[in-house]
């Protein structure tokens, strides 16, 4: 009996940096009656809030959902308000750091860009995000850029050698996320755990990034069954089947009692 299903956020529930449509919202409220459910982004909480929260019914069912932003750095629950429970913020001196190596990374793996929207280096406190065409940049400029993942694989394998104390993983369409070493989406696995006090074999994680080196990978390290999709609409399909397998489940075991 499954107890928590985890979802990643940009390429998983919604395409990078947009909001869930209509139909996933219904899916997640639809499937927060039968289970509960956590999401894990490299996304900061006003990402949350922008792309999730604000398309999702505002009723008693938001406490059955964790949010873990930048990476599982950061807890948020529900109760009455959404609350913070833990932050693994940068210091000045590492965020300096990395900073560094980023610009120094991009530059010696020699990709240019022709255009940008907005910063490409984002803080998010507890986690740093190098997005190659900028923060605001469209979806189809950012989906054609690095379909394949070469471009940062690249960056990354230069970023490992210059921070080898920080993870470094691949998120969302453009992006590249550091973070405090050990501290990555099965930090976050292990952080639901322990506060829902929910086993790792009573959970499911969905992900577009299951493959080694995606910000997903971490996850299904721990154990953790995996689901991987290639898009949202995949995701809706394998929400319904959860909702129907769970929902079975349920009605059988009440017959029992």
């Amino acid at each position: 009996m499954k107890q928590l299903i985890i979802f990643d956020l940009d390429g998983t529930l919604a395409p990078s940096k947009s909001s869930l449509d209509t139909e996933m919202s219904s899916l997640l409220h639809d499937l927060l009656e039968v289970v509960n459910v956590a999401i894990i982004s490299g996304g900061a909480w006003l990402q949350f809030e922008r792309q999730v929260l604000s398309n999702l019914p505002q009723d008693e069912r938001l406490a059955k959902l964790s949010i873990l932003p930048t990476c599982g750095t950061q807890f948020f629950q529900y109760s009455g308000r959404w609350m913070r429970l833990y932050a693994e913020d940068f210091t000045a001196e590492e965020r300096e750091t990395i900073i560094n190596s980023l610009n120094q990374a991009v530059a010696t793996a020699g990709f240019p860009v022709a255009r940008t929207w907005g910063e490409t280096i984002e803080d998010r406190g507890s986690q740093l995000t190098y997005s190659a065409l900028g923060q605001q940049a469209p979806l189809e400029a950012k989906e054609k850029w690095d379909s394949d993942f070469t471009k940062r694989m690249s960056i990354k394998a230069i970023l490992d050698t210059l921070i080898p104390e920080f993870s470094v993983r691949l998120g969302g369409a453009t992006s590249i996320d550091v973070t405090k070493p050990g501290i990555d989406k099965a930090y976050g696995i292990r952080k639901l755990r322990d506060i829902l006090h929910i086993s790792i074999r009573e959970m499911i994680y969905v992900g577009d990034a299951l493959f080694p080196g995606g910000n997903d990978y971490p996850a299904e390290q721990t154990g953790v069954i995996s689901i991987p999709v290639r898009a949202p609409n995949e995701t809706k399909r394998v929400i319904e089947s959860i909702i129907a397998c769970l929902g079975d489940d349920r009605q059988a075991r009440s017959f029992e009692v």
